[in-house]
């Protein structure tokens, strides 16, 4: 029911966004906007459950208050991080991170790619 009630909430979101943009910058604009909510959805999706089967894996023992407590978050935080909540900020995932061992990719994060005819 919570799924359906959320999924509902996010279709009404990108109604009123779609009709928002294609009425200030047209249909293609407002496409590749809703494109890249859902791919940004993805990805936060696939990094709690990474985060999931990592603490799983180094800490099986733990429950999630175990845990939580351990990165120095609260357990209602912890399970919105292990779903990808947009609502959590970075620095939480990092503690996360850092307590795992897999805080070494984070300096990269938003890092912009070299090309070859750059100085």
């Amino acid at each position: 029911m919570r799924d359906s009630v959320y999924q509902g909430q996010v279709i009404s979101f990108c109604l009123i966004v779609m009709y928002s943009y294609m009425s200030i910058y047209g249909n293609f604009h407002c496409f590749l906007l809703i494109y890249e909510y859902f791919i940004g959805m993805d990805t936060l999706t696939q990094i709690g459950q990474n985060l999931r089967q990592a603490r799983q894996k180094a800490y099986p023992n733990d429950t999630l208050d175990d845990f939580a407590l351990r990165i120095g978050v609260g357990r209602a935080t912890l399970q919105r991080m292990e779903k990808g909540d947009l609502s959590v900020s970075l620095g939480k995932y990092f503690q996360a991170a850092a307590l795992l061992g897999l805080d070494a990719p984070f300096h990269t994060l938003l890092k912009p790619t070299q090309s070859l005819f750059d100085d």
